[in-house]
């Protein structure tokens, strides 16, 4: 996420490092290289004057020229300002109807379907019981993968009628709703590939009609300035009360994200980072600033932690290692729970870019090892576990048959193994409270 803009502003930020006390012109010179990111990022020109000239403002002030760490204030003052361009944090859904209608509209191939189930999801997890509205109308087979959506999140779908307009279907839908004692109807429209007069329309019409307590617009990150365009052009014509970033997992520009707040003028609510049902978190500026100038997103990895992580488990490891206990089997006991945060090279995106992690990239790491790894270990006795040293070479053969991998893989995660064992043993397991800032 973000890898080129974040790429382009540690190099800046290297280069004021460099120069100790730092220079209006050496300033100036890192403005310039600060703007041409943002632009080569697509972030919205309309936005990148004005940010570009609150930082000069902020960083020809004496807290920066006259400070022991001018490099360092220029970074906060960046980050700082990063956070007020993104906009306040994403707050919960404001549902008081009954049933409360959240109204999504967007363009097609926005991911408007999909994050009405994480939606869903999201709000079944909260104690409410949703239920979707099949309105697209539009698009070949809209209703049938909506269906399929509900299926996953075990959230009921109510499908229009051979002939039924939009207008009819919301009507039958808030009073089937209330029959089936659902408080909360998830409003899916039809979308096109580009904004039109119909559909705007279309959309207006069905807003009165409903009066929805949330009417958010789904924005696809990937896009760019196209999804800051159509933004700006819905906010026109309708009374968002937000928007949701999709597939903020794949943007590698940013331009989406830090353009959207400003010219729509409606907050960011939540953000789609995946595929699954969870998939869609509350918006978080502070945290997603932070990211893009490297500094990582550690509060986003606790709260993965917490949410995923055997805590007796972790308590297990922690007094084995106590003892300087590591065994192969404790390493793939750890292996399944960081699976089970997440897609490994997300959580490497939360860490920070500086100290033991600089120059990692998340796009070099090869899920399938951690397979390969686990699969080896399962081929081991639970001796051969517990003690690595009896693998002579025809046990070595087994265990690379029965894992389906060769003889460089096993001898590769031996030494890895050892290494680990070799660092645990000096530090104790201090060595990850130190990656992550000393949380």
């Amino acid at each position: 996420m973000f890898d080129g803009l974040q790429g382009k502003l540690q190099e800046v930020f290297r280069q004021l490092k460099g120069e100790g006390k730092v220079s209006e012109e050496a300033l100036a010179a890192a403005l310039r290289q600060i703007r041409l990111a943002l632009l080569e990022a697509d972030v919205h020109v309309r936005v990148v004057r004005p940010f570009v000239e609150r930082v000069r403002e902020r960083a020809l002030g004496a807290e920066v020229l006259e400070s022991l760490t001018p490099a360092q204030q220029v970074i906060k003052i960046v980050r700082d300002e990063l956070t007020a361009l993104l906009g306040e944090e994403g707050a919960e859904l404001e549902l008081r109807g009954r049933p409360a209608v959240v109204l999504l509209c967007g363009l097609q191939g926005s991911g408007k379907t999909t994050t009405a189930g994480k939606l869903a999801h999201r709000l079944a997890a909260r104690g409410r019981h949703p239920v979707l509205v099949a309105g697209d109308l539009q698009r070949a087979a809209a209703v049938e993968q909506l269906v399929q959506v509900g299926a996953q999140v075990a959230t009921p779908v109510i499908e229009p009628r051979s002939g039924e307009a939009v207008p009819a279907l919301a009507e039958r839908a808030v009073r089937e709703a209330r029959a089936q004692g659902r408080d909360t109807l998830i409003f899916d429209t039809a979308g096109r590939l580009h904004v039109d007069q119909a559909l705007m329309a279309e959309l207006s019409a069905l807003a009165r009609q409903l009066e929805p307590d949330e009417i958010l617009f789904v924005a696809d990150a990937m896009t760019g300035q196209d999804a800051v365009a159509s933004a700006e052009r819905f906010a026109a014509d309708l009374p968002l009360t937000g928007v949701i970033l999709s597939k903020l997992d794949g943007d590698s520009r940013g331009g989406a994200a830090l353009s959207i707040r400003t010219v729509a003028r409606v907050p960011i609510r939540f953000a789609g980072v995946g595929e699954k049902p969870a998939d869609l978190e509350p918006f978080h500026p502070e945290r997603l600033a932070s990211r893009m100038i490297g500094m990582g997103d550690v509060l986003s990895l606790i709260e993965r932690a917490e949410q995923g992580i055997d805590q007796a488990e972790a308590e297990r490891l922690a007094r084995r290692l106590a003892r300087q206990e590591f065994t192969l089997e404790d390493l793939r006991d750890q292996l399944r729970q960081l699976r089970r945060l997440g897609p490994l090279t997300q959580l490497l995106e939360l860490m920070p870019k500086s100290g033991p992690l600089k120059g990692l990239d998340a796009g070099q790491v090869d899920e399938q090892q951690l397979v390969k790894v686990e699969a080896m270990i399962n081929s081991m006795t639970p001796q051969e576990r517990r003690q690595p040293q009896l693998l002579n070479a025809s046990r070595k053969r087994r265990i690379s048959r029965g894992s389906g991998t060769n003889a460089q893989d096993l001898n590769r995660l031996l030494k890895q193994y050892k290494a680990m064992r070799k660092m645990f043993k000096g530090v104790r397991g201090n060595w990850l409270r130190k990656a992550l800032g000393g949380v």
